[in-house]
């Protein structure tokens, strides 16, 4: 009844991620081929009918531990109610936690399904704040735009966020290609980096890293250069130090541990390919 997908079953794949999500084939060949893998996407199949539900179990590390993205979770409406996203989702932990992995990670597609992962053993985690502020001219805030690799970002990430959990680099391709698609550009100074989207007057920064809260205003301030919006909506980890008072921390993503428990109360999590297509 559970098992690894295999490219011909892409087709009922493509299906469930419309009915579910909206998304069409496209953007569920890329998740399933390059996002996670086939050998990390697991189905449902009942004996004798279609693949009824499928998730993606996208590898990942975190404090230097092995661990997987839960991402895609979804059921054939008609199948639904019934276990079978519980029985796929435990396939997979017994998987992973026999290949040596030590958590499971996700992020609910609403805040109703919190209590639903609840009751499958993950716990609230990697919270976030988010807050408008407005941002001044500076004509000499210096930074680069688009100048950095995927490698370059991930070693970046690494160096201003090592409490991340990281996607490996095949992984994090598709995360930018996704992003660069939407209109993202990335803003980066040997203090720091930050990813953003123009919105009319205002700059959406979707993650924010540097050493000071005056090496953040400096990435700020040259977007403003850059683009002419006034205001900034800013999305920060809830254990960042930058920027502390500004903001309250609301829940994002959760974890499940595979064995022994461990300290995540000052890990983020982001640029998981949540933006457009999150399960």
């Amino acid at each position: 009844m559970f098992r690894v997908a295999q490219p011909e079953d892409l087709p009922a794949l493509c299906g469930l991620m419309q009915t579910s999500f909206g998304d069409g084939a496209e953007f569920t060949e890329m998740m399933a081929a390059r996002f996670a893998g086939w050998k990390n996407v697991y189905v449902a199949q009942p004996e004798g009918g279609p693949v009824a539900a499928m998730l993606c179990a996208v590898p990942v590390t975190l404090q230097g531990k092995s661990g997987a993205y839960f991402y895609a979770l979804c059921t054939d409406p008609q199948t639904r109610g019934k276990g079978l996203m519980t029985g796929l989702m435990e396939h997979a932990a017994d998987t992973l936690r026999a290949a040596g992995n030590r958590f499971i990670v996700t992020i609910p597609a609403s805040a109703g399904l919190f209590g639903f992962y609840e009751k499958r053993n993950f716990v609230r985690a990697f919270a976030r704040r988010s807050f408008i502020r407005p941002v001044r001219r500076n004509l000499w805030a210096a930074a680069e735009f688009d100048t950095v690799t995927v490698r370059s970002l991930l070693q970046m990430r690494e160096k201003y966020a090592p409490n991340s959990v990281l996607l490996g680099l095949d992984s994090f391709t598709e995360v930018l290609r996704d992003l660069y698609s939407l209109g993202v550009t990335v803003v980066s100074s040997p203090d720091g980096y930050g990813l953003f989207f123009r919105h009319w007057d205002s700059l959406r920064f979707i993650e924010l890293f540097a050493t000071s809260d005056r090496a953040a205003e400096l990435l700020v301030q040259a977007a403003r250069e850059k683009t002419g919006a006034t205001q900034a909506e800013i999305t920060l980890g809830a254990a960042q130090s930058i920027f502390p008072a500004e903001g309250r921390p609301a829940d994002y993503g959760m974890i499940r541990f595979l064995g022994e428990s461990f300290d995540v109360s000052e890990s983020y999590m982001g640029l998981m390919l949540d933006e457009t297509g999150q399960a």
